[in-house]
């Protein structure tokens, strides 16, 4: 028996590699991609929904089939704040605004990918739920938020693939 090639890859890459942003166009036609910052936490998630089709010709043995796709993302985040205005800012208020929202007006579209530029880059169109964490009187505002895709979650060419971006980023 021969001993396996250890990998290349020894460097774990960071949580912190996503960045997500939020489609502010108005029109919907022209995105207008922008940051949604304070990020502490995120998650992404793709579940796969499966269903038995196990026949007499399978010797015993149970078979599955994927029947459909479900996407989302869980994040945690800073509410962040003009250090001057006091305003919050204009992407988590969006996000904020469409969480209370019907119709056409609770709908998102968004993207999320990997800022070190590797090929791991989506886009799609979600539901909010917005939720403030509350606290002690010495907390910092925080809130979790969840986007519960509608519809497919599409694979992107990274906006940042090609920009060398730093160790820290």
């Amino acid at each position: 028996m021969s001993t396996p090639t250890p990998p290349a890859e020894t460097i774990t890459a960071l949580a912190r590699r996503y960045r997500l942003e939020l489609d502010m166009s108005k029109d919907g036609t022209t995105p207008v991609w922008t940051l949604v910052p304070g990020i502490t936490e995120f998650t992404p998630k793709v579940e796969a929904t499966q269903q038995d089709v196990t026949t007499y010709d399978s010797d015993g043995w149970t078979e599955q089939a994927v029947t459909m796709l479900a996407w989302s993302i869980e994040a945690t985040m800073a509410h962040r704040a003009h250090p001057v205005t006091g305003a919050f800012n204009a992407a988590q208020e969006a996000l904020r605004k469409a969480s209370m929202s019907f119709g056409a007006g609770s709908y998102v579209r968004v993207r999320y990918y990997d800022r070190t530029g590797q090929p791991d880059a989506y886009q799609g169109t979600a539901l909010v739920k917005w939720e403030p964490d509350g606290g002690k009187a010495d907390d910092v505002d925080t809130i979790k938020m969840e986007l519960t895709g509608s519809g497919p979650l599409v694979e992107i060419t990274n906006p940042v693939a090609g920009i060398q971006k730093g160790a820290g980023s």
